[in-house]
């Protein structure tokens, strides 16, 4: 018997690095490619639109966005503009949608020739596993059609060998746009101008991951030279140190993978900062990795724990602040309660190569017609080129006046039994 395996949402020509969800629109934009090398595969940004049909999830491609020699390797978005990592350089894009005029040939079979034409599919089979010649092309014909833009770029990394911009981040005002790359810079830019506000040396290797707090105060970052530091503008405020207090773990024995702010749900001025370590070197028997929680102000550790054997590829926060993903270089992919960094969904492998990202379906109107009798639902991409969805089915519950109504009725059965067995009792 196979393993187990989420569904398959879609799958793409080529690898996949990088995906996100438009809130307004409620499209999934995933991209990637082959980059430079000659090897036929092409590099792109798609655009799919989601659906759920008799509580399943499908995706129909809308558009695809040819990036030529450059693969996609991260990504954001701030309304309608895009800022993607490719190569040395971070694009801005814009992109918008149109009511579709008329029916459209039907696409080609490898999804990546017709720009307007759009491609629909779902699950196949119960366990979600299955080929991708195995579905059946369908054409939309009132799907919208989506138009792209370039708006501009800016060279974001100046390593002389290999340039490569590792992560992008917006501000939560959209007025700043950050990036960081090999070369161990972060560089802030005004945002929609492009015009560089300041950029500093946060690392001596590259950077890893980069995050910024809601007001703007504080930039996190993650190199790979075990360092995980909070700045202020182009200062350092603090550096990080999650295992002062696990004295079996040494120095150089763990390194940052992975940053993340977040709130908290009935907690309007409280702030999260979540980080990944991973195992600096892999043995045949490997420690495991931990997530920890830290407090989003202070930046003091709240809770560390161990999150399984297999080393993190990479971690999403759900904007309620509520859940965790986290996805493998083996493949498996992992939702996380965030107050007590429970595990509450696990597939091993179930891409069974590397998962490149995740994001969560936002909390948006679009995205709740979709969400279904879910509790949340988890996108993950891979570069074995597909895309997942991974939902967790809401738990049940019982409201807190019938627990008190039932609690009630014990009650005046104890008594009653207490009654008939000790007359006089009361």
């Amino acid at each position: 018997m196979g393993k187990r395996r989420a569904p398959e949402l879609y799958r793409a020509p080529f690898p996949l690095y990088t995906v996100r969800v438009e809130p307004q629109s409620g499209l999934i934009l995933t991209a990637g490619g082959g980059g430079a090398s000659k090897t036929g595969i092409k590099n792109g940004l798609h655009f799919l639109s989601l659906d759920l049909v008799g509580g399943v999830h499908s995706a129909t491609l809308l558009h695809t966005h040819e990036t030529d020699t450059r693969a996609t390797m991260c990504m954001c978005l701030a309304g309608d503009m895009i800022a993607a990592g490719q190569d040395a350089n971070c694009s801005l894009m814009r992109f918008s949608q149109h009511a579709a005029k008329q029916a459209k040939k039907p696409a080609a079979k490898d999804g990546a020739g017709d720009k307007g034409a759009a491609r629909k599919r779902g699950r196949k089979g119960q366990n979600g596993d299955g080929g991708g010649g195995g579905d059946v092309a369908q054409m939309k014909e009132d799907s919208p059609q989506v138009l792209v833009e370039d708006v501009g770029a800016v060279q974001a990394d100046l390593s002389p060998q290999d340039p490569c911009v590792k992560c992008v981040r917006f501000s939560s005002d959209l007025t700043l746009l950050l990036s960081g790359g090999a070369d161990g810079f972060v560089r802030v830019w005004e945002f929609p101008s492009l015009k560089e506000k300041f950029s500093f040396r946060a690392h001596k290797d590259e950077l890893e991951d980069i995050d910024i707090s809601p007001d703007n105060k504080h930039i996190v970052t993650v190199g790979r030279d075990f360092e995980c530091s909070v700045w202020s503008g182009d200062q350092l405020a603090v550096g990080l140190c999650w295992h002062e207090n696990m004295p079996q773990i040494t120095e150089k024995m763990y390194r940052y993978k992975s940053c993340r702010f977040a709130k908290v749900e009935d907690q309007k001025d409280a702030l999260r900062l979540y980080t990944v370590q991973i195992p600096h070197k892999r043995d045949r028997k490997p420690p495991p990795c931990y997530i920890t929680k830290w407090d989003g102000r202070a930046f003091l550790p709240l809770l560390t724990k161990p999150c399984g054997n297999e080393v993190i590829s990479c971690l999403a926060v759900s904007d309620s602040g509520t859940f965790l993903g986290l996805g493998t270089v083996t493949g498996s992919v992992a939702i996380f309660i965030a107050f007590s960094l429970q595990k509450l969904y696990y597939i091993q492998e179930s891409h069974g190569i590397v998962v490149t990202d995740l994001t969560f379906l936002p909390d948006a109107p679009k995205s709740a017609a979709v969400k279904g009798n879910n509790e949340v639902v988890m996108l993950s991409v891979a570069v074995d080129s597909r895309c997942q969805v991974h939902a967790v089915s809401n738990r049940r519950s019982f409201p807190l006046w019938l627990v008190l109504f039932f609690c009630g009725l014990m009650m005046v059965g104890l008594i009653l039994l207490l009654q008939s067995l000790f007359p006089g009792f009361i």
